[in-house]
C-alpha cells in the first residue's frame, strides 16, 4: 500500500510543478500554450500560393549540380529514375495509360507539393540537410528536365508561384456531400450486384506472374542453378563461422543492415542495387566493385581501403570522410551499430 502511495505522491508533485511552470493552463493544470516561436517552427509547409517559402533562390545549373551530388544516386542523373526508384521527369500524356509516370511535368497539380517534400523528406537518410536555396536549384533543375522552363531559368519566391504546372487544371475541388458511415446506411450483404465481370488484371502493374510456375523443361536448370550456388552460399557460411569473427555480432550487424542499408545495397555478388554488392567488400580498395559504375569522383581518388577503421569513420558520416561522395546517407551514429554492420562486412569475405 506504502509503494502505491508514493506513486501517487509523486505523480501529484510531477502535476504539480508541471502546472506551476505552464502558470495552470489547461483543466487539469498541465502543459501551456505553444509560444509564438515554438509555433512558427514546425509551421514550415508550403502552400499553393506561396505561403510558407523561405527567402532564395536556385538556377537550373546550380540545381543540376546539387541533384548530381544529392540525388543522382536514386533518381539518375537526368531525373529518369535509377532500379525501383521513382522517375521524376518525363509521362506526359501517360496518365491514361496502363502504366502513368506521374512527374511534376504529367500529374502534379502545384509546384509549391515539389519543394515541401523535397524540403522536408530528401535526400533519402538525411532530411531537412538541404538550404533553401538548394531545394530552389532542385525544383528549378527538375522544371527544366521536364521541359517547362529553359536553362537559364532561376527559380526565387519571388516568381514561384508565377510557375503553373501542366495538369493543374485536371485537379478540381470536391465539393460532394460526405459518404455517410456504416451507422448512416446499412450495407448490402447479398445480391449487391446483378453480373459480376473482370475488368483488368493484375499482371498490367507486373504484380501478377506470366507463369503460374517453373515449366517442367526449365526444372532441370533450376537444380543446376541452386547446385551451382551452393558452393558459394557454403563458402560465406565458412566465413560467417570463422573464429576471427563474433557470431552474435555478425547477426546483429545483418540486422541493422537490412533495416539502414539493403535499400540500396545489396550483399549478393555481383547484384547491383542503388549503390554497390557489399559482398567481400570488407578488405578492398574504394570504388572497385566490379560492374558497379556509378562510383563519385571523389570516392575514386580517395585512395581508401575498406578496413575495419576506414568503414567506421564512412559510416559515421560519409560525406564527413569523402565529401564529394554520392552516398546521401547521414551515417550510423550509434558506436554500437557500426561495429556490428562492419563485423557483418567481414563475415561477407571469403576467408580463402
Amino acid at each position: 500500500m506504502l509503494k502505491y502511495r508514493n506513486i501517487l505522491l509523486g505523480l501529484a508533485v510531477a502535476g504539480a510543478l508541471c502546472g506551476t511552470a505552464a502558470h495552470a493552463a489547461g483543466p487539469h493544470g498541465l502543459g501551456r500554450e505553444a509560444l509564438p516561436e515554438e509555433v512558427e517552427a514546425w509551421n514550415t509547409d508550403v502552400r499553393p500560393d506561396g505561403q510558407g517559402l523561405p527567402e532564395g533562390s536556385g538556377s537550373v545549373l546550380d540545381g543540376e549540380a546539387v541533384f548530381a551530388d544529392q540525388c543522382a544516386v536514386c533518381h539518375g542523373d537526368f531525373a529518369e529514375g535509377v532500379d525501383r526508384w521513382p522517375v521524376l521527369a518525363g509521362g506526359q500524356g501517360t496518365l491514361k495509360s496502363q502504366n502513368p509516370v506521374k512527374t511534376i511535368g504529367s500529374y502534379w497539380p502545384y509546384l509549391s507539393t515539389a519543394y515541401d517534400y523535397i524540403e522536408r523528406a530528401m535526400p533519402f537518410g538525411n532530411a531537412r540537410s538541404l538550404s533553401a536555396d538548394e531545394v530552389y536549384a532542385i525544383v528549378a533543375y527538375l522544371l527544366y528536365m521536364n521541359d517547362l522552363v529553359d536553362d537559364e531559368f532561376v527559380l526565387s519566391k519571388e516568381n514561384f508561384t508565377e510557375v503553373r504546372l501542366p495538369n493543374e487544371e485536371n485537379f478540381i475541388a470536391d465539393d460532394r456531400p460526405d459518404t455517410p458511415s456504416v451507422a448512416q446506411a446499412e450495407p448490402c450483404m447479398t445480391n449487391c450486384k446483378e453480373n459480376v465481370e473482370i475488368t483488368a488484371r493484375a499482371r498490367i502493374i507486373d504484380v501478377t506472374p506470366e507463369d503460374a510456375g517453373v515449366p517442367e523443361e526449365d526444372a532441370s536448370e533450376t537444380e543446376e542453378s541452386a547446385a551451382a550456388e551452393e558452393p558459394a552460399a557454403q563458402e560465406e557460411q565458412v566465413a560467417a563461422a570463422a573464429p576471427a569473427l563474433d557470431a552474435g555480432l555478425v547477426d546483429e550487424g545483418e540486422g541493422v543492415f537490412k533495416k539502414k542499408c539493403r535499400s540500396c545495397h545489396s550483399v549478393e555478388e555481383g547484384k547491383q542495387k542503388v549503390g554497390p554488392s557489399l559482398h567481400a567488400v570488407y578488405g578492398q580498395a574504394a570504388a572497385e566493385v566490379e560492374g558497379f559504375k556509378k562510383y563519385s569522383k571523389a570516392l575514386k581518388s580517395a585512395g581508401l581501403t575498406w578496413d575495419a577503421a576506414t568503414l567506421d569513420q564512412f559510416l559515421t558520416k560519409p560525406k564527413g570522410l569523402v565529401k564529394g561522395t554520392k552516398m546521401s546517407f547521414a551515417g550510423l551514429k550509434k558506436d554500437g551499430e557500426r561495429a556490428a554492420v562492419i563485423e557483418y562486412l567481414k563475415s561477407l569475405t571469403p576467408t580463402n
